[in-house]
This record gives structure tokens, sequence and C-alpha cells, in this order.
């Protein structure tokens, strides 16, 4: 497997997909047992929508949902960045720090769901898109092996 032998976009898109589906898995473990104690009505809540649940809950089913938000951006981009062949190191690493900073929101939002520092690793994970996009702006107007 060639792609991981040099620094590419697929190691972080492919790290961020697997931290989507660790939350996809805590989503469940947690959810099924609290809709179990309370009995939930799976046919009256598909009926209305709504399901009643604590919110230690709700909020790691919510960040599930938000990993399918911002991050799409962040897929397009690494792509995108990977098809210029924008491998330079610092692209990278700001690939990188997008996925670590995702996982630190995830895990803020999850188990204490501290507003001010959840609201610091989006707006940290959005200034390091807007980086990316920024770079690869660059890279497409100038090549980068010209």
């Amino acid at each position: 497997m060639a792609f991981f032998t040099q620094a590419t976009f697929i190691e972080p898109i492919l790290t961020l997909i697997a931290w989507t589906f660790v939350m996809w898995g805590w989503m469940y473990v947690t959810r099924l047992p609290a809709m179990q104690k309370a009995k939930v009505d799976l046919n009256e809540a598909a009926r209305t929508g709504k399901v009643d649940l604590p919110h230690e809950v709700r909020r790691v089913a919510d960040n599930y949902n938000h990993l399918h938000e911002q991050p799409t951006i962040f897929y397009a981009l690494a792509f995108a960045m990977e098809l210029m062949g924008a491998h330079h190191p610092l692209n990278i690493g700001l690939a990188w720090a997008y996925v670590v900073i995702r996982i630190v929101h995830s895990l803020i939002q999850a188990l204490a769901n501290y507003i001010p520092a959840r609201f610091a690793a989006f707006v940290a994970g959005s200034l390091v898109l807007v980086a990316m996009l920024v770079h690869a702006i660059i890279t497409a107007a100038i090549p980068l092996d010209v």
C-alpha cells in the first residue's frame, strides 16, 4: 500500500472517519440502555420524532451528528489537496491538527459539555480549515513544483 509510505491527507481523513465510528458506538452504548430504562415506545418515537433521554446521553448523539457537519468541509478540502498534490508538511500538519481538534471537541461535548471549551475547540478547528483553504487556493494559483 503506497499511500502509507509518505505523508498524505489519507491518514488524517481515515482517522477522523474512524473517530466518527467510535462516537457512533459510544452513542449506541449509551442510548440503547437509556431507552430501555425510560421504556421508550419505538413506534411512538418514530411517529413523533421525540425521545426524552437524559442530557448526558443526548450530548453523545449530538456530537455524532456534529461529526457529519463541519467535518464534511474538511473531507472535501483534504481530498482536493490530496488530488492537487499539496503535500507540504504544513498542510499535512494542519489536517492532523483539525483531526485532533475534532477529537478534543467530541470529548469535551460528550464528557462535560463545557461550552466555553467546546466553542474554543470549534473556533480553532474552523481557523485550521480556513488556513487549509488558503493554502489550497495558493497551491491552485501557484503550483509549488514550478
